[in-house]
């Protein structure tokens, strides 16, 4: 894979990155994120695809980008396919800060290192092309003003920026309240973008680790319990087919 295209984990992060102060936001669901958007542009790369509510690796041949080969050998190991939501939940620790050295070894951001409250040391990233973000923003205000069907790279964008809850940070207040919403009604041009996006806001709701706790209570001889608004098997592949 080149470096001509930026990849979609790339623009989600350029998306989050705040010009004024360096930081990003939606920190804590970011990580969640770009491990989806590293999904999306494996499958858009030929190298998995979906299986159902999981995930399947159909070309282990590597692309070319490091972080995203990792990811790939990564599935690859696993032997068989994973569900999404156990692979978006599952150890993602520094995933950010992953792609930020990336996207400065790219070119794309430089690290301004400073001190918070006068002692502690930081990093913050200011982008070193504006015009690079700009871009990007520009293609999701398109689809949300135009309602034209948006190319599948771009749908998949928008189903994660949601999905992580960029769309408060792109479109805030009140005046933006429409926007968020058709934001958010992007995410169904798109059917991986849509998988992974619903695996992400699973992770979030705590949905990943319903089916284990049910599997071990069998394994003990128990019949398990009712769990409160537990989700029936395939209900994520359901929503991304009624999108």
């Amino acid at each position: 894979m080149g470096r001509s295209r930026r990849t979609i984990p790339e623009e989600l992060l350029l998306l989050a990155l705040d010009p004024a102060t360096g930081t990003t936001a939606q920190p804590q669901s970011l990580d969640l994120g770009l491990a989806g958007a590293q999904l999306v542009e494996l499958a858009l790369a030929g190298r998995i695809a979906p299986d159902g509510d999981r995930i399947a690796v159909v070309m282990p041949r590597p692309t070319g980008d490091p972080t995203l080969d990792s990811a790939l050998e990564l599935l690859r190991r696993r032997g068989s396919p994973v569900r999404a939501v156990h692979w978006i939940g599952g150890p993602r620790l520094g995933l950010r800060q992953i792609y930020l050295s990336h996207l400065e070894r790219c070119g794309m951001v430089h690290a301004v290192a400073g001190q918070m409250c006068g002692v502690l040391p930081t990093t913050r990233y200011q982008a070193t092309d504006t015009a690079i973000s700009r871009d990007i923003r520009a293609r999701l205000d398109s689809a949300i003003r135009t309602g034209v069907p948006p190319d599948p790279r771009t749908a998949a964008l928008a189903a994660l920026a949601h999905a992580v809850g960029l769309g408060k940070h792109l479109y805030p207040g009140n005046e933006g309240r429409s926007s968020r919403s058709r934001l958010r009604d992007l995410i169904r041009h798109d059917p991986m973008g849509g998988l992974v996006a619903h695996a992400v806001m699973d992770v979030q709701n705590g949905a990943a680790a319903q089916p284990r706790r049910n599997q071990a209570a069998t394994a003990g001889g128990r019949q398990p319990g009712p769990v409160p608004m537990q989700p029936r098997r395939g209900s994520m592949a359901a929503r991304v087919a009624a999108h």
